[in-house]
């Protein structure tokens, strides 16, 4: 259970540093403060119930988009987090295109990168117990 819950502040962690670089980089990509926590949370969330979803769908139905199921979940969760008002807006074909992959790549390499550093260097090593002299 802590092992998720680290998992799971880390996807938070990393979908607000997306969100700002997108924000920073991406012309047509806005991001309010007022709304930018919900933004971030909605997107977390959707992102993690659709990456199964959009997996098990394409396996069964087009087995040859397997490798792009991130960046179908990660579109679909930037979609659904673009409905709540006073978060983030993006506004045009190319900017969804590049939004997306950014997103997509720093929540992945960052997931990737943070999760090997933080769970199983730190955390796993940390319940095995230490010697005594």
């Amino acid at each position: 259970m802590i092992r998720f819950s680290i998992h799971t502040a880390i996807s938070f962690v990393l979908s607000a540093v997306a969100f700002i670089l997108a924000s920073v980089l991406i012309d047509g990509v806005d991001l309010e403060f007022s709304g930018f926590v919900i933004a971030v949370v909605v997107f977390t969330v959707v992102q993690a119930l659709m990456g199964p979803f959009v997996f098990n769908v394409a396996r069964q139905y087009a087995s040859a988009i397997l490798g792009g199921i991130g960046l179908v979940s990660t579109l679909i969760a930037l979609a659904v987090a673009m409905l709540f008002p006073g978060g983030l807006r993006i506004s045009g074909v190319s900017t969804w295109i590049s939004t997306t992959v950014l997103v997509w790549v720093v929540t992945a390499l960052g997931t990737w990168i943070l999760g090997y550093f933080i769970l199983e260097r730190w955390w796993d090593h940390r319940k095995v117990p230490r010697r005594e002299k």
